[in-house]
């Protein structure tokens, strides 16, 4: 490894790395809340896992019991952070602290492998914004963070000679990384297996007897699947919608979408010309060890089902991070002129620096966006049986306004019933027994359209509010709702209104007449 001197470039600088890391945690720091579409949701939940013992409303619609599933960072996290920052703060500085992981991960995976920083790592660093991250999986994306840190542990371990020393310290680090998320154990042993098999290959194994020793040196890795096992004979979720190609490509196309489809757009073609460049350019090449890397990573994405345990969009979580391995695995070659090295640093800083200001900016307006939807809560009163509608289209814009689970927020904030709560077997410790069938008690019947959507279960307002349990509920909230049936109000009085959002108490528990224009279909399907 190079040791750092007067005549170290800028980009190969430790104080580099730290400040790079260090900027990635901006675009975090204004919001209170961050606006990821499914993090309200889980802060519902780690309400209830706080304070369900305490409080006098829970108990009546949540229970909770924890169980040892390949989901719980966050969840684990949260217990002693709540108690010295309370719980939003908490949330905030765990969310916060998962960008510059990951960068930091990059970083130290492409010199462990190029015995340097090559300028060419920056162009992966906006991916520590990536969709899966906005979309809100928390304790996936606090996984992945940490498998790459421990990927960069296992290169210099291997690199030092100290394969004793790594074969005990990674028998704890994977069963950390399971409990954390699942994917991230999964993801650190393809990485690793795949380093392992190219680093025999270049001590001139043939390829059988590498894959074989490659096999023993990650069994440290591999105590794990004993708790899948247990995982899974405790039901732990289904696997289900293999081999979605359509789906499969178009998640190539979102691994940077955030509000601005234009600007996503030219920054993900920025990405690839930067690889194809690499592969016609001379002065340019890839490090084999993290190129099988990401060969890997693309075989496991395209054998992947969308739902792996019981968690949606599992194929699509891997798509960035296969895109970040390709990205840290091109580097200069050392006859490429220093300018050309200087140019890329610039160019890649450049294109980091303005992800992170659009990401800022986006960050920003969503902030203000969620101080004005949450207003109302000002005036639910605690322990409120709060039935929410936020609303949404058939067709799913690039821009998603990150309203779908603003109803754990009633819980958080007020201990309000929230029915925007996942229930999906084995991979959730929060259950719902709100007396109501599921159209009115759990995610997703916090989600209403105007129109019934094709291949969806939600159902259309005007439905919901024509058959809303009225004994059941006291108020009733409406998060960017579509066009609805105002004579479906009938009984109610609005109590808070900022656009086309609004609150209402519900003062009469009959069922309004208008509700004979909306009858409930035959066949209702169960999500």
């Amino acid at each position: 490894m190079r040791r750092e001197d007067s005549n170290t470039p800028w980009w190969e600088r430790r104080t580099t790395m730290v400040a790079l890391a260090l900027i990635s945690m901006i675009p975090l720091l204004w919001p209170d809340i961050p606006p990821m579409v499914d993090l309200p949701g889980h802060m519902g939940r780690y309400r209830v896992q706080l304070d369900l013992a305490t409080s006098p409303y829970l108990y009546q619609w949540y229970s909770f019991e924890w169980a040892l599933i390949g989901n719980l960072g966050v969840d684990l996290l949260i217990e002693p952070l709540s108690h010295i920052f309370g719980l939003e703060l908490a949330v905030k500085l765990i969310v916060t602290a998962i960008p510059p992981m990951t960068v930091a991960g990059y970083l130290w995976v492409a010199r462990e492998v190029h015995g340097r920083i090559p300028p060419t790592t920056m162009f992966a660093l906006p991916l520590a914004y990536c969709f899966p991250f906005i979309f809100g999986f928390v304790n996936f994306s606090l996984s992945m963070g940490m498998a790459f840190l421990a990927f960069g542990l296992w290169l210099r371990l291997a690199r030092t000679g100290h394969l004793k020393l790594r074969a005990i310290l990674f028998v704890p680090i994977s069963g950390i990384l399971w409990i954390t998320h699942a994917f991230g154990w999964g993801t650190l042993g393809v990485l690793a297996f795949s380093a392992e098999l190219i680093r025999h290959m270049d001590r001139g194994e043939n390829f059988f007897k590498a894959w074989v020793l490659a096999g023993i040196h990650c069994l440290p890795l591999s105590p794990p699947v004993a708790l899948v096992l247990l995982w899974r004979s405790d039901g732990g979720g289904e696997n289900a919608d293999w081999f979605n190609w359509q789906a499969k490509i178009s998640w190539f196309g979102m691994v940077l979408r955030d509000r601005w489809q234009p600007f996503d757009g030219i920054s993900l073609a920025v990405l690839f010309i930067v690889m194809l460049d690499a592969l016609r350019d001379k002065r340019l090449t890839f490090s084999r060890n993290l190129a099988a890397s990401a060969v890997f990573l693309l075989a496991v994405f395209l054998l992947l089902p969308r739902i792996v345990f019981g968690s949606a969009y599992a194929d699509m979580r891997l798509a960035p991070y296969m895109v970040a391995v390709a990205l840290i695995a091109i580097r200069p070659r050392p006859e490429a002129p220093l300018m050309f090295r200087r140019a890329i640093a610039l160019v890649a800083l450049g294109f980091f620096l303005v992800r992170i200001g659009g990401n800022t900016a986006s960050f920003w307006l969503f902030d203000r966006a969620y101080d004005r939807e949450l207003a109302a809560l000002d005036k639910v009163p605690r322990g409120a049986r709060l039935m929410s509608y936020v609303g949404k289209g058939c067709n799913e814009p690039w821009l998603m306004h990150r309203f779908e689970h603003m109803p754990g927020l009633a819980l958080v904030r007020r201990e309000a019933f929230a029915n925007d709560q996942w229930v999906a077997a084995g991979a959730q410790l929060l259950r719902t027994h709100f007396p109501t069938g599921w159209h009115y008690a759990r995610d997703p019947s916090q989600i209403v359209t105007w129109r019934k959507c094709r291949g969806q279960v939600w159902w259309p307002l005007n439905r919901s509010l024509a058959h809303l349990p009225r004994e059941r509920f006291d108020y009733v909230w409406m998060v960017v709702p579509p066009r609805y049936d105002p004579r479906l109000m009938a009984g109610m009085t609005e109590l808070w209104r900022s656009g086309s959002s609004s609150l209402w108490r519900i003062d009469d528990r009959t069922t309004p007449k208008a509700a004979e224009d909306y009858p409930i279909p035959r066949q209702i399907p169960v999500p």
